[in-house]
């Protein structure tokens, strides 16, 4: 067994056992492995284990993997901030992107994404906790976007996205990951049908299941610690 089919195996191990705790069905919980940084072949390795859903934050270095991994049938998540430039590159190559903020990116989307293709599966980002340093929607604002989303063409709502800020200990990332549930049940209520809750990563997956995450983004704790830049 390869490190990275181990580490799986140990992630996976951990969303049981969070979803145990939580009173959860485990299969309600998709793991988004999160392979910026790592090549090619460390995307191979966990398509080996059985991973077949990947996040990719860089457009390009997510395009290249796709073209290097056609032969396997994955799923790719744009999860990194996207800039109008690179709305086409995403409409044209990935499968859903996390990160729409604001309306017009949402358009550009629309606009580009091909007709022989799927709907691309889109999720709000939304900053939860008001991180000075993070992306996102205000929550305030959130049904207006979603709203308007909902009802662009080639595009297909799906759900949430956050990042809050590190927190330092369980019961305060629960707390701030039941804020961002509260805001999902909300905009359900609204008759938006939602499906998706993507939060949650490698340092606070099991809080993040505990308050409802339908998808987790692990990243270190599956591929390893990534090399900082010089």
């Amino acid at each position: 067994m390869t490190t990275i089919a181990r580490n799986l195996q140990d992630v996976r191990a951990r969303i049981a056992t969070a979803c145990q705790l939580a009173g959860r069905n485990v299969e309600d919980v998709t793991l988004l492995a999160v392979s910026k940084t790592f090549g090619a072949e460390a995307v191979r390795a966990a398509a080996g284990a059985g991973q077949r859903a990947f996040g990719e934050n860089y457009v390009q270095e997510g395009i290249d993997k796709i073209a290097q991994l056609r032969d396997l049938a994955l799923a790719w998540h744009c999860i990194g901030p996207l800039q109008s430039n690179k709305t086409r590159l995403v409409a044209e190559h990935f499968d859903w992107v996390h990160t729409v903020d604001r309306l017009k990116i949402a358009e550009r989307l629309s606009a580009q994404r091909p007709e022989g293709l799927a709907p691309l599966n889109v999720c709000i980002q939304v900053n939860i906790d008001g991180g000075p340093t993070k992306s996102g929607v205000a929550p305030a604002e959130a049904l207006a976007l979603a709203r308007a989303v909902a009802a662009l063409p080639r595009l297909a709502l799906r759900g949430l996205m956050t990042i809050p800020e590190p927190a330092p200990d369980f019961e305060a990332a629960c707390a701030v990951h039941a804020r961002a549930r509260a805001l999902f049940d909300q905009l359900n209520a609204e008759g938006l049908g939602l499906d998706t809750l993507s939060m949650g990563m490698s340092a606070d997956l099991e809080a993040a299941v505990a308050a409802g995450s339908t998808m987790v983004r692990i990243g270190t704790a599956i591929f390893g610690v990534r090399a900082r830049s010089a």
